[in-house]
This record gives structure tokens, C-alpha cells and sequence, in this order.
């Protein structure tokens, strides 16, 4: 059992070991990867047509892929041109939580390399459904989505399948073959227009935290030395791993502002206000079950929700969401969100956007991934706070079944991949 104490998340996070950021790192990365998972199907309930669904997702990677590999690449010190620089930003990027997307890398020279996936779980999760599908995902989307995070390296970046699905023969081994090369005879494309709304947003402008330089690390501190193949989160000091863990679930709020940016444009500002909790209520309690398997959190009291609450990373980065965790009793934990950047955003395109309305369903549901007698009430904020809840497990209380949103996350293969 993960004993914490705190009441900060950010504080919780600090008491952890290596090993555990380690593991909490890989789990976050995941989240992020489920968003999509969530919030593209979704959108076909609106009536959206399947190739519109994927330009919202082209649209959303290309408006927040290239703004946060950058920040990843000034935070971890390879910031570069070259071929090593895009395939280490791979590696630390929430679209390739490492195993679940297996990605493997060579660097031939600086400005040749090439990728390959020995597993792919997003296609894992879209080959059942047909080739058309396949193809919207491995074409449609990846081609302009690899470019763009490519490109904020080296404006002549070009990545380039040597093989893809849908996969001749079936049960193709890698799932696929990338190339990557850097020529400056390469045209050099616009930036995606929502990328600058992006990149205005605070979200985005925060300071990069750069990682502490302490006497006898434990591991490294930074990734300025040849790319590793083989890299493991264990490998960073613990140090780095608590200034990479910000920046993941900065990553996720990045990529949500794309993706809300693009529903309200291609569909309405109020279908973007509506589906965003939506997509909330379906990811935070698929992770949620994720952490508590993860850190051996048993049972599903107070405590246990309290614990996994102090590590969820839709509660991070703080500075940008300042949460507070406090267990009251045996049932009853309270959340509250002080004045924070997330609500000082100039649109409702974020994740706690709809926290007093719509998005207390997805509060309510997080809570229950733990225990379904669990009831989470919107109740008066004290001073300094903007919203609290009182969540409490009422043994009385008939156990609700989760939300359809939730239950459509559960269809991943995400939600019970087992990291080795």
C-alpha cells in the first residue's frame, strides 16, 4: 500500500522513489494517449462523419505536438537540428507511451534515421474495425502529425513510411517502418494556424522548470548524450523525473486545448463546451483504476481515493492547476482547486472548464472507479478556493454503474495494458 500524507499533489509526487516516478511517468504518457481514444468517438454522436473526426485530430496533434517537443527538448538539454534530436523527442512524447507504442530507433547519420513499432496499440485498438479505418489512423493522420513534431526540430524534416498498414501480409511484423530525413531541399509547410492559438495560451507559456543540478545524482539528469535505444525512465536521476512529470501532464492539457480549439471551429463553441467534460467523465476514472493497480492501492475508502487523487495528472502541473487533497474521515475526502491558470485561460478549452456544471459528472465518476457507492458533491468553497467537492462513500447508497464515456475508454486496449 502507498502510504501519503500530504495534501499537495505536488508535494505527494515529491515523497515518491525513483522507481515509482519511474512508474508514474510511464502511466501518465499513457493517459494522455487515451484522450483521443475518448474524445474522437465521441464525436461521431454528433454526427460527425469519420474523415471529418480524423481532421479534428490532425488538427489537435499539429496544434500542440510541436509546441511541447520543444519544451521537452530545453527541459531534458538535447535541444538540436538533427535526426537524434526528433527520434530522442519520441521517447518522451505522450503519443509514445513507451511498450504500449513500441517505438524503436536508429540514427544512421545526422540528418538520416528511421522508427519502426515492434507493437502499436492504437492499432491494436483500430484493426478490428476494417482497413478504412486502419487507413485513416496510419495515413490520414500520421502523416501530416509525424511531420509537424518533426518539424519543430528541423524546418526540413521529413518523415516517411517505408511500410504501414493496413498490414500485407496479415500480422505484419514491425506494425511499421519509418524513415526520417533532413533535407534542406525540403519545403518548408506553414505551422498548423491553431498552433499559434495554442502556443498563446497560458498552458503553453509557462516557463520550462529546468532540472536541479545536484552532487552524485542518481541516474541522469539530462538526456544530452547519445540516444539509447533501449532508454528507461529508471535511467533519469530522481531529480529529472519530477521535472519531466510536470511537463507530461502539461503535454495533456495541451493536447486538449487542441482538440477543443478544433471541435469548436469545425463544429460550434457549444458542442466544444459540452463534449469537453464528456471526454473528462471517460478518461480521469480509466486512469484512476490504472494508478491504483499500479501503486498497490487497495480497497476503496477515503484513503485510497485521496492517494489516487494525489497522483492523478489531470490535478497537475501545479502552477497551472493548484488542487488540494484532504482526507476528512473514514469516507470522506474533499477536493478543492485554488485560484489557478487553468481558470484564467480566455476560453473554456481545457479540462476543468466545466468544474461546477457539466464537469462534475466526470469528479463524481473518477470516484467511483475506485468504489461505485462513492458521491461527489459541488459544495461552498472556502476563501482561496474556486471550487470543492465532498466525496463520500455512502454505504447506503446504490452503486451506480459508470458512464458511457468511461465504459467507451474501457474499450482500449489502454485501459488494461500491463507495462513490463
Amino acid at each position: 500500500m502507498l502510504e501519503m500524507h500530504a495534501t499537495n499533489p505536488a508535494d505527494a509526487i515529491a515523497g515518491l522513489t525513483r522507481d515509482q516516478l519511474a512508474v508514474l511517468t510511464r502511466e501518465w504518457l499513457l493517459h494522455g494517449h487515451l484522450q483521443d481514444r475518448v474524445g474522437i468517438p465521441l464525436l461521431y454522436q454528433y454526427g460527425v462523419e469519420r474523415e471529418a473526426a480524423q481532421e479534428v485530430a490532425i488538427d489537435e496533434w499539429m496544434a500542440a505536438s510541436p509546441i511541447y517537443s520543444v519544451r521537452t527538448q530545453e527541459l531534458l538539454g538535447f535541444r538540436g537540428a538533427d535526426v537524434e534530436t526528433i527520434l530522442k523527442n519520441i521517447q518522451v512524447d505522450i503519443g509514445s507511451p513507451p511498450q504500449y507504442m513500441d517505438f524503436r530507433l536508429k540514427v544512421d547519420d545526422a540528418a538520416h534515421g528511421e522508427f519502426w513499432l515492434d507493437h502499436c496499440g492504437a492499432l491494436m485498438d483500430v484493426e478490428p474495425m476494417g482497413e478504412e479505418w486502419v487507413h485513416g489512423m496510419c495515413h490520414t493522420i500520421e502523416d501530416p502529425t509525424f511531420d509537424a513534431t518533426a518539424l519543430a526540430t528541423n524546418p526540413h524534416a521529413a518523415v516517411r513510411p517505408l511500410h504501414r498498414p493496413p498490414r500485407t501480409p496479415a500480422g505484419r511484423m514491425p506494425h511499421c517502418h519509418w524513415t526520417v530525413t533532413i533535407d534542406p531541399a525540403h519545403p518548408t509547410p506553414a505551422p498548423h494556424p491553431n498552433q499559434v492559438l495554442v502556443a498563446a495560451s497560458r498552458a503553453a507559456a509557462a516557463p520550462v522548470v529546468p532540472v536541479p543540478r545536484v552532487d552524485d545524482p542518481d541516474g541522469m539528469l539530462d538526456y544530452a548524450g547519445p540516444l539509447d535505444p533501449d532508454l528507461r525512465f529508471e535511467d533519469f536521476a530522481r531529480e529529472t523525473l519530477l521535472a519531466i512529470l510536470p511537463e507530461v501532464a502539461r503535454q495533456s492539457h495541451l493536447l486538449v486545448r487542441g482538440y477543443l480549439l478544433a471541435v469548436a471551429q469545425r463544429m460550434s463553441p457549444e458542442v466544444a463546451s459540452e463534449i469537453g467534460p464528456r471526454v473528462l467523465a471517460g478518461v480521469v476514472p480509466v486512469t484512476a483504476t490504472r494508478l491504483a493497480r499500479a501503486f498497490d492501492i487497495d480497497g476503496g475508502d477515503a484513503a485510497a481515493l485521496a492517494r489516487v487523487l494525489l497522483l492523478h495528472p489531470s490535478l497537475q502541473p501545479t502552477g497551472y492547476v493548484d488542487a488540494t487533497v484532504e482526507q476528512i474521515d473514514e469516507n470522506t475526502v474533499r477536493l478543492a482547486f485554488g485560484p489557478s491558470a487553468i481558470f484564467d485561460e480566455d476560453d473554456d478549452h481545457t479540462w476543468l472548464a466545466g468544474l461546477g456544471g457539466a464537469g462534475d459528472r466526470a469528479v463524481g465518476a473518477l470516484a467511483r472507479a475506485l468504489d461505485p457507492r462513492f458521491v461527489a458533491t459541488h459544495v461552498f468553497p472556502r476563501d482561496g478556493e474556486v471550487h470543492a467537492y465532498e466525496i463520500t462513500l455512502d454505504p447506503d447508497t446504490e452503486p451506480r454503474l459508470e458512464e458511457p464515456e468511461t465504459a467507451l475508454a474501457r474499450f482500449s486496449g489502454a485501459a488494461t495494458f500491463e507495462f513490463r
